[in-house]
């Protein structure tokens, strides 16, 4: 069998560049495309391109069909109420429309735990969605608009929700990055919330390597959590950090309220997700 051939958007990003290792390591072959590119290496191909841009043409860039799209490109993704969220949604929307138009015909996008809002214990795909931010408002209305292009058109769809990422935290726009330069240029104490919620945190290699598993299968559909399904404290997480980096930083707690729209206790529904990773072992 011929090694599948996966678009990556956003693939010089904080997940793409994961995300094109992982599928590499999986045999897929892959055309990486990002404003700003790497260099060319066996099984990738980096392509400059604007994917926001309505003139793109992908005839341009694609020499034939991919066997699927991973859509990972979204500015602004750690400023949950710039303005840019909802300003580029269309362009989201008929990118990915377009990509169909060409003939690819399984569909990944990267979505948020923040489409749901507040809600307090386990996200599966039919927890209703009440975002409370412009980001989460943007990628809740892609997802709908896009599972109704799928109804029409009949593509495979996988909407892949994240929950609190970490790990490779030098180029991370998260606390941990944040955290980890205030140290390095000799802060002692950093501005913290009350740190009681708890999340579901992921590593980056793990997010990266879940969704570079679903898009090389077309069993599991629809909303899919990436996510560990186990809730830690934002303060145990972030304190275990500056632990496992042996970081001189002291967190100021309460310096910062709690957002509003961020509830004590969220995490993923893990049962999907294991689906695809216990096929993939096999």
């Amino acid at each position: 069998m011929s090694k599948p051939l996966i678009a990556v958007t956003g693939a010089n990003g904080y997940i793409g560049r994961h995300v094109v290792e992982k599928l590499k390591d999986a045999g897929a072959r892959v055309i990486a495309l990002d404003l700003a590119c790497s260099e060319d290496e066996a099984d990738v191909l980096w392509k400059r391109a604007d994917i926001l841009d309505d003139s793109l043409d992908c005839s341009a860039i694609f020499e034939e069909a991919p066997d699927a799209l991973i859509h990972l490109a979204w500015r602004n993704g750690f400023k949950h109420d710039a303005p840019t969220h909802l300003g580029d949604l269309s362009a989201h929307y008929r990118f990915v429309c377009k990509m169909n138009d060409f003939g690819v015909d399984h569909i990944v996008c990267m979505g948020t735990m923040h489409e749901i809002g507040y809600w307090e214990g386990a996200i599966d795909e039919n927890t209703p969605c009440n975002p409370r931010s412009l980001y989460g408002v943007s990628k809740d209305a892609l997802r709908r608009a896009l599972e109704l292009e799928q109804t029409r058109r009949g593509f495979c769809f996988q909407w892949l929700r994240g929950f609190y990422i970490c790990g490779d935290d030098e180029k991370s726009q998260s606390i941990f990055g944040k955290l980890l330069r205030a140290a390095r240029s000799g802060e002692t104490t950093f501005p913290f919330t009350t740190g009681k919620n708890k999340y579901d945190f992921t590593t980056v290699d793990q997010l990266a390597g879940m969704i570079a598993a679903v898009a090389l299968q077309d069993e599991v559909v629809g909303t899919i959590n990436c996510c560990s399904g186990e809730p830690m404290t934002l303060a145990e997480r972030v304190e275990q950090f500056i632990a496992d980096n042996g970081l001189s930083i002291n967190l100021e707690y309460g310096a910062f309220p709690d957002r509003p729209y961020d509830s004590p206790g969220v995490w993923g529904d893990p049962a999907k997700i294991r689906r695809v990773l216990s096929a993939v072992e096999k």
